[in-house]
């Protein structure tokens, strides 16, 4: 499995659409495997969904992301987790342990 993580500095992005970078992880039998930063493309509605499944990225994690992106993503087969917050790392690792905690989605419009 890949999930990219809207990225700012270590921290979760909280738009993801909006961020210049994506952190990719590649997560197998429980555990992050690799990691890496990619620059993220010009923000036009529809280029990330597109972007990131060509990457083959499974899952995306974010503070928020409009209703429309989502709608995209999903259109991808691209599993959606908004209203995450902290650390890129922790956030990772919480998600591998299935005990990540998200709140609501900023970005809602």
């Amino acid at each position: 499995m890949k999930v990219a993580v809207a990225t700012e500095g270590n921290m979760v992005a909280q738009h993801f659409g909006h961020c210049g970078v994506y952190t990719i992880a590649e997560i197998e039998d429980g555990r992050v495997i690799t990691k890496a930063l990619i620059d993220a493309p010009p923000h036009e509605p529809g280029v990330l969904p597109a972007f990131l499944g060509g990457k083959g990225v499974d899952c995306v994690i974010a503070g928020g992301m409009g209703g429309r992106a989502q709608g995209l993503f999903d259109e991808k087969g691209i599993i959606v987790i908004t209203g995450a917050s902290g650390l890129i790392d922790q956030v990772l690792e919480d998600f591998v342990n299935d005990r990540l905690m998200t709140g609501s989605n900023i970005c809602d419009h």
